[in-house]
């Protein structure tokens, strides 16, 4: 079975930024686990747009800590070869969760404060 180690991203909610200002953006916060990539399949979802979108079924189960537990609703994506992945479910089985990858994600992602 393929091993996995990288990075899931949360929305822990939203902020104001700058403050005051009115404009409210997603919160996000990345983690990195160890896992197991259960499932790879592709697939070509034609639709209304020229290309085809891709999309991947794989399911991969990671090593999940007190964090994930506690907030494993809030999962929005997942980085997988280098791509960012929408995780369309989350199957609960500890001490793993099990995570559906969807489409390429196109949301707000973490990104490092410079100072």
């Amino acid at each position: 079975m393929p091993k996995f180690y990288d990075k899931v991203g949360y929305s822990t909610g939203s902020v104001e930024s700058p403050v005051g200002s009115g404009v409210w953006v997603g919160n996000i916060v990345e983690k990195a686990y160890y896992g197991d990539i259960s499932k790879q399949t592709r697939n070509l979802e034609p639709g209304e747009p020229i290309n085809s979108d891709i999309s991947v079924s794989n399911t991969i189960s990671i090593v999940a800590d007190a964090y994930a537990f506690e907030n494993f609703m809030n999962i929005k994506y997942i980085w997988w070869n280098g791509v960012v992945w929408t995780v369309t479910s989350v199957d609960v089985r500890p001490p793993r969760l099990v995570l559906s990858l969807g489409q390429v994600y196109n949301g707000p992602i973490f990104v490092e404060e410079e100072e």
